[in-house]
């Protein structure tokens, strides 16, 4: 998947768990070319492969390769992600599931997730299994050691005297810690296997959840499906072209030529793209340099004028007029009716 990302409460709480074991914190984000701002809105999004080299860095500065087992463990979802908070909303194993894979990309994007289901639930033989669907596992193996300790890790700490996990299959051979994967886990594994699946107590999807809150589960709800409004838009073609001209909105001469260019693409085939996406480049940037010049205004940081400057306008009495169109508001009363 291009441009994957990790949500990041994830990124953040590993961070925490790395330091906690050692680690030390500036030399983990200069490692991973991280820095703490990037990390104060635990839904906003940080590339996937930021968030393996961070994984490999702190394995090394901790010495524990196994820290991302520990951190699956040892931290609590509800407290990273509000995929979390709905899964704990649930009223039994297989709705958990069910929301789990509906948002499963709030919490790390995956190319599966394109095609079908992350996790699935096998029942073949009697038996119960959770398999992980990711393809080319044996690339980010973290990824799935993460998720099945995770899933141990929230049984273990809401259900402490009843078994969930009963053995574990990965598609990797052993590595140097693999007998951590016993003590931290606490079920056999199996190395080398053809797919990566949990083995769970049967009984699980029959028992309902305790405490459990159909209008908690509705706010967690709307707050995810916004959310995946907004994932979805970052990977279309519109999301693409805000991401790239947004540095640039101050030049005021942003052209779809240029633009079109600098993406690897003709300007015909940008149009074609942004036509079956049921908008045009000059919308698209009319409506960027709106949404922009609320943010700035309703922030109060800059003035009317810095703000004109700052979303592309050489006149003051331009972005006036072009203000008025967008909101019926001049600048000055918009920004003084904020907050």
């Amino acid at each position: 998947m291009k441009n994957a990302s990790v949500a990041a409460g994830i990124v953040r709480a590993f961070l925490d768990v790395a330091v906690a074991h050692g680690a030390d914190r500036a030399t983990l984000l200069s490692r991973s070319a991280l820095n703490g701002e990037m990390m104060d809105d635990q839904d906003a999004r940080i590339p996937l492969g930021t968030w393996q080299v961070l994984i490999h860095a702190a394995a090394e500065l901790t010495g524990d390769p196994a820290i991302a087992l520990h951190y699956a463990t040892g931290t609590r979802i509800e407290q990273i992600s509000i995929v979390g908070l709905i899964t704990h909303s649930c009223a039994s194993m297989a709705d958990s599931m069910a929301q789990l894979n509906r948002y499963a990309k709030l919490m790390i994007e995956v190319d599966v997730m394109d095609r079908g289901e992350r996790f699935t639930v096998d029942t073949t033989g009697g038996e119960v299994w959770i398999v992980d669907n990711r393809p080319d596992p044996n690339a980010f193996p973290e990824i799935t050691e993460i998720a099945f300790g995770r899933f141990i890790g929230e049984f273990r700490r809401h259900f402490p005297d009843a078994e969930f996990a009963k053995e574990i299959q990965v598609t990797w051979p052993p590595p140097a810690h693999a007998a951590a994967y016993g003590e931290i886990l606490r079920v056999p594994v199996t190395f080398n296997h053809h797919r990566n699946a949990l083995r769970m107590a049967p009984e699980w999807l029959t028992v309902p959840f305790d405490e459990t809150s159909s209008y908690v589960f509705g706010i967690f709800a709307e707050r995810a499906d916004a959310l995946m409004a907004e994932l979805e838009r970052a990977q279309s073609m519109r999301g693409r072209i805000e991401a790239h001209i947004l540095p640039l909105l101050h030049r005021g001469d942003i052209g779809m030529d240029a633009v079109a260019s600098d993406l690897g693409m003709s300007r015909q085939t940008l149009y074609r793209r942004l036509r079956d996406e049921g908008i045009t480049f000059a919308t698209l940037l009319d409506d960027l340099r709106h949404r922009m010049a609320a943010d700035y205004l309703r922030a109060r940081k800059v003035s009317v004028n810095q703000t004109a400057y700052l979303v592309g306008f050489s006149e003051s009495s331009s972005f006036v007029r072009a203000f008025r169109r967008w909101t019926g508001m001049t600048p000055l009363e918009f920004r003084n009716g904020a907050g």
